[in-house]
């Protein structure tokens, strides 16, 4: 079993974005199994009225998901831990398909996330999986990527050509020193209807 002290050597979240309390299974290179308690003392009930249904305390679905990865994350790192995302190698998130929500999670119930590793290829992971409350299934990731890139990547600036290093473009009279593409030109601002 890893406890939450273990995780937070090697995930970078913190509260409020710790989002699960205890991983009971690991299997590197394979699966995993974590627990998420869900309370009504979480950030996302903050000003909750007391005139609140139980329909206004379902628990946000992109925060169900993202404490599903974090499981996820887990499995990747754990024989590489990273708690300083500034330094060595930082968990980006690829793109989910086929997630699916069958029940609202509400404060009290324990959320167990089954997460299992489907393919990896150099430092990209696909994983499926699901998350379940007793024996019920409250979601279904039917494919999530993860991929691994070094912190110093994305703290570099863009790389853009200027206009005296850009390739020349070809025009009607010959090479020409014009910058290749025109920078992209905003929106306009869309007018609040009310």
């Amino acid at each position: 079993m890893i406890t939450v002290d273990e995780i937070k050597r090697v995930l970078p979240h913190r509260y409020p974005m710790l989002l699960v309390d205890r991983v009971t299974e690991l299997v590197p290179g394979e699966r995993a199994r974590g627990l998420k308690a869900v309370t009504c003392n979480e950030p996302w009930y903050e000003g909750m009225p007391d005139t609140a249904s139980e329909e206004d305390y379902h628990y946000p679905w992109t925060v169900l998901i993202e404490s599903w990865c974090h499981v996820a994350g887990v499995l990747v790192a754990w024989d590489r831990p990273n708690p300083d995302v500034r330094e060595g190698k930082a968990m980006l998130l690829g793109g989910i398909t086929d997630a699916e929500f069958h029940r609202p999670v509400v404060p009290g119930d324990v959320v167990e996330h089954h997460v299992r590793l489907a393919r990896q290829v150099g430092e990209t992971f696909v994983f499926e999986g699901e998350s379940l409350v007793g024996k019920e299934t409250v979601l279904t990731i039917g494919r999530l990527t993860m991929t691994m890139r070094p912190a110093a990547d994305l703290d570099a600036p863009p790389v853009t050509a200027s206009p005296a290093t850009a390739s020349p473009v070809t025009g009607p009279t010959g090479p020409t020193d014009l910058p290749v593409a025109a920078p992209p030109v905003p929106d306009p601002p869309v007018p609040d209807p009310l």
